[in-house]
């Protein structure tokens, strides 16, 4: 299990807002040092509501965020590899490294959940239909997240390569700017077993998302399974940071503090915090004062 230290972060949602309330979040939450990562969401349609929401494309209102903050490190929880081709992403993803002076996160994933989930029509179907996006089969958008995380890191590395891949297949291939960062990190989000395996593969951290959807024994257990696919490839499992997406509610912050605690002391090291829209004011200094500090203290 990873020895990451322990870092918060905070999740705004780019849906029925504006980009001054996401904006004025972001500022705010970029003066205080127990916040320490700021993430979006990667949909085209939002996931409440009647569908009909302004909902802004993740991507453009990163760059955007990129340019206008200091110190967060930023990132997409996460990009949804159906969405879009690899090596366009990881040129989009090496100019707004550039343009954050190096505090880029790589959040990426399959996008959705198995069609067998209930859930998956309601959550993600639409939009993909929507924008004529081809959902595919599970399996094959698992095999196309593996070969995609080749394919960006290579890019991101400058060298220029053909790539003849079952999903993917490019010719001479090249991203001029590079990242800024020598090694961007890639984190990886999901829990089911064929996405561990490409997390054990490819990943600098791994996300889950926390209670209600996943309990903290759970996510343990998850967690003990990526450290089997880790061990069968050689790495050592500890290389991985832990990683879990926690909602909370301003008028419960004792039960937030309560699920944050069980996951940290499951071996959760990178919280991110997801803050219900709309955002009230100063709400990443309430954030820090109710959620985050609470636990550092404890952590000690």
């Amino acid at each position: 299990m990873s020895e990451s230290a322990l870092s918060f972060g905070i999740k705004t949602t780019p849906a029925n807002v504006s980009y001054h309330d996401i904006l004025r979040v972001w500022l705010d939450a970029d003066a205080i040092p127990e916040i320490e990562h700021a993430w979006l969401y990667d949909h085209l349609l939002p996931r409440v509501g009647a569908g009909s929401e302004p909902i802004y494309e993740a991507w453009t209102l990163l760059s955007a965020l990129a340019a206008r903050t200091q110190r967060l490190r930023i990132g997409v929880l996460a990009n949804n590899n159906r969405i879009r081709h690899p090596a366009v992403l990881a040129k989009i993803a090496a100019n707004i490294d550039g343009i954050s002076n190096g505090r880029l996160d790589f959040g990426i994933g399959v996008g959705g959940l198995p069609t067998s989930d209930p859930r998956f029509a309601t959550m993600v179907a639409p939009e993909y239909e929507a924008f004529g996006i081809p959902v595919g089969e599970w399996g094959a958008a698992v095999a196309s997240l593996s070969e995609a995380c080749t394919i960006i890191r290579r890019l991101w590395s400058g060298e220029e390569f053909d790539f003849a891949g079952e999903r993917y297949r490019l010719v001479g291939a090249r991203c001029n700017p590079t990242p800024v960062q020598s090694r961007v990190p890639i984190l990886i989000a999901g829990t089911g077993s064929s996405t561990l395996r490409i997390v054990a593969e490819h990943a600098d951290v791994w996300n889950a998302i926390g209670p209600p959807l996943n309990t903290a024994a759970k996510l343990l257990e998850r967690s003990r399974v990526l450290d089997g696919y880790c061990a069968a490839s050689g790495r050592d499992p500890r290389s991985i940071t832990r990683s879990v997406q926690v909602a909370i509610s301003y008028d419960d912050p004792a039960l937030a503090r309560v699920i944050v605690r069980e996951l940290i002391d499951v071996g959760f090291t990178h919280v991110v915090l997801n803050l219900p829209s709309p955002y009230p004011n100063d709400v990443a200094r309430w954030v820090a004062d109710e959620l985050i500090r609470p636990n550092l203290e404890r952590r000690g």
